[in-house]
């Protein structure tokens, strides 16, 4: 039996891409790192876009890697995207770390690593306050408008409390469901429809 996929394609809800606002893939979407993703933009310009993904978890520590964090509990890395895969990024709401970069209301991307790592060896809470990503996703100029035009791409706004919880399990479906009960049907859609 051949299905036309094209019926369940995501339609743009024509919300422009900016910073802070979130990317929701669309159900069928065949790829290892941006399939059922959410991407929070963290930069969006003429020159181009550049996001993290944010529900994918990889089976990697921050203890691994940083060895003061080696005794503490596990810190959970989470894959950023395709791009720079050796480069620690780092969203938080702690409104005092140095050279931070806004990104919307409360949350701020990287800034002062030794700050960081200072809030952290000092016992302070790490779960909903700081979220670590190897690499990032990026886009040239038009290339993410375009994606959005041919219903690659959702894009929509959440809160930080959102954004930085741990259950990374539903994200995906639950941002759909947020748009309504046309979006909330496609969350429920198998990703690859022959294997119903």
């Amino acid at each position: 039996m051949n299905i036309d996929s094209d019926i369940f394609k995501i339609q743009s809800n024509n919300v422009l891409p900016s910073r802070g606002k979130i990317l929701i893939s669309e159900p069928f979407l065949r790829d290892a790192t941006f399939g059922r993703s959410v991407i929070l933009l963290v930069d969006h310009t003429d020159e181009g876009s550049m996001g993290l993904v944010i529900n994918k978890q990889l089976p990697l520590f921050l203890n691994d890697i940083i060895m003061e964090f080696k005794y503490l509990d596990e810190i959970p890395l989470y894959k950023g995207g395709p791009i720079a895969t050796d480069t620690l990024f780092y969203l938080h709401t702690l409104s005092d770390i140095p050279g931070s970069i806004s990104i919307s209301k409360g949350l701020y991307l990287n800034g002062d690593f030794d700050e960081i790592k200072k809030y952290i060896l000092q016992g302070n809470k790490i779960s909903e306050c700081i979220r670590f990503f190897l690499g990032y996703s990026g886009w040239d100029s038009e290339q993410l408008n375009n994606e959005i035009r041919e219903n690659t791409w959702l894009v929509s706004e959440e809160e930080k409390s959102y954004l930085m919880k741990n259950n990374i399990k539903d994200m995906w479906r639950t941002a759909l469901e947020k748009l309504g009960s046309k979006y909330e049907t496609w969350s429920r859609f198998p990703q690859v429809p022959t294997l119903n």
